[in-house]
């Protein structure tokens, strides 16, 4: 059922917040360093030991919010009561703002050690 609840958020379940993907980047911003996003995804939302990359995001905002409500992994859930919707799109408008990450191909050292 989980899997189902996902794959509709993926390809575009709606809700408020899902609808108003044009979340606010700057509260965004706050309520990722307010609530602690950057301890396990890192300050730039860029992953590390405890927790996936999750800058640029290519799933939906909707998808981010029932992820967000019902994870997998060692992640802790989040309810409504603790973070709205809204809150999630701000912070997925947030992540948003980062670049997507190059491919190793791009990165003159990395694609040194990959001809190795």
């Amino acid at each position: 059922m989980r899997a189902l609840l996902v794959l509709v958020a993926l390809i575009g379940g709606t809700t408020a917040a899902a609808q108003s993907s044009i979340g606010n980047a700057e509260n965004g911003k706050r309520l990722y360093l307010r609530d602690g996003c950057y301890q396990c995804h890192g300050y730039a939302g860029q992953g590390g030991r405890a927790g996936a990359r999750i800058a640029a995001p290519k799933f939906n905002a909707q998808a981010l919010i029932v992820y967000v409500r019902r994870p997998a992994g060692d992640m802790p859930a989040y309810s409504g009561k603790v973070i709205s919707d809204q809150e999630l799109a701000d912070i997925y408008a947030y992540l948003k703002t980062f670049p997507t990450a190059r491919a190793s191909k791009e990165i003159p050292l990395l694609d040194q050690l990959r001809d190795r």
